[in-house]
């Protein structure tokens, strides 16, 4: 029974997506974003849990395991994460976590940092077991950066990177996990789509300060099929053999991201210079579960590492054994993607993203 009751409490990382194949594509752009800047939950977290006090973190084997030098950086996959290979794809060097920054390089502050935390949410109450920072909170750290780029650069070259450099904002899974369906403490306030309400309302709040802070390109990624993460199948069906997804979360996810994308869009109308668009992930991701063979997996319904079941951050360790191909899997533990799948969802969004990332909007 304390087994059980375990395995939720480790969700708390959640996901987005992007990888491998983008770090192969030579960028196209004529002018690329000179930096990139991302905020949210484990999708884009590259180590910032490492140096604050929880227990959500990937700082350990196997996490890491198909990263360059097989090195965990707190990575939650075994290999890279979206903005990394985003990153390449744009000539923009890999992301840096902020925690580090009093050891940033120039060069650091001018390209590519993630202000992420593994476990966030949009709603504060998500990081109350985890300890980590909720995506409104990494606001002060986002300030932080902007003061010391500053006096780096200077006031106009700080406004023009901001201006011009590409934010990528990604969270919103953990808060339903963990406040709606596995530990349902929002479920006694709101119905699910008064929950969805009080989520964007927040995550529109967020997208404000961003704007506020002289941010004007936004990249907003949208719910996965929350109900095919494979632990919340393992908590909804006790036999193996009976596992699939759970179509209720799965409605609302799709749900979800129908109002997020006209949200989206109210917001750029209300936001004179900006450039915020929509990242679909719930179809890319689907795609992959119902068509395995077109990307060459063998399993979709369980994680790489341990039983692939219930396992992730403490639960796949060094003592948990993993496949022996994670590319032939979707996913990596019972939360996240494997680079392998990260790259399918990459190519998918540069794709959709098209020309936005060829040449930069807000260049003449």
């Amino acid at each position: 029974m304390a087994a059980a009751n375990f395995i939720p409490l480790t969700v708390y990382m959640t996901w987005l997506l992007l990888s491998k194949a983008c770090n192969a594509v030579e960028p196209k752009t004529s002018r690329s974003f000179p930096a990139i800047l991302v905020f949210g939950d484990s999708t884009i977290d590259p180590g910032n849990n490492n140096y604050i006090l929880t227990l959500f973190r990937a700082n350990f084997h196997p996490y890491g395991r198909d990263f360059p030098g097989q090195i965990p950086t707190g990575r939650f996959s075994n290999g890279k994460l979206v903005p990394d290979l985003l990153a390449s794809r744009l000539g923009i060097k890999e992301l840096v976590p902020a925690f580090l920054d009093p050891n940033l390089s120039d060069d650091d502050l001018r390209t590519g940092v993630s202000f992420g935390s593994a476990g966030s949410g949009y709603d504060d109450l998500t990081t109350t077991i985890s300890g980590v920072i909720p995506v409104l909170k990494q606001i002060d750290l986002f300030e932080n950066y902007i003061k010391k780029l500053k006096r780096i650069v200077g006031e106009e070259e700080a406004k023009k990177i901001l201006g011009d450099g590409l934010t990528v904002v990604s969270a919103g899974t953990n808060d339903f996990i963990f406040n709606f369906y596995d530990i349902p403490r929002r479920s006694l306030e709101y119905n699910i789509n008064g929950y969805q309400a009080f989520v964007q309302n927040r995550l529109q709040s967020f997208i404000q300060g961003l704007y506020q802070l002289g941010c004007r390109n936004m990249i907003v990624a949208g719910l996965p099929p929350i109900g095919c993460i494979p632990v919340q199948e393992t908590l909804a069906f006790q036999d193996p053999k009976d596992r699939k997804c759970i179509q209720n979360q799965n409605s609302d996810s799709q749900n979800y991201n129908i109002n997020l994308t006209k949200l989206l869009h109210d917001l750029q109308e209300l936001l004179p210079g900006s450039k915020i668009h929509y990242i679909d992930i719930y179809n890319p991701m689907i795609d992959m579960i119902n068509n395995p063979q077109k990307y060459g997996f063998i399993q979709t319904t369980k994680g790489c590492c341990g039983t692939g079941l219930g396992e992730t951050g403490a639960l796949c360790n060094p003592k948990t054994p993993t496949c022996e191909e994670p590319k032939k899997y979707l996913f990596w533990d019972s939360v996240h993607p494997t680079e392998s799948a990260y790259s399918f969802i990459c190519d998918n969004i540069v794709k959709q993203l098209g020309s936005y990332l060829i040449q930069n909007p807000s260049s003449p």
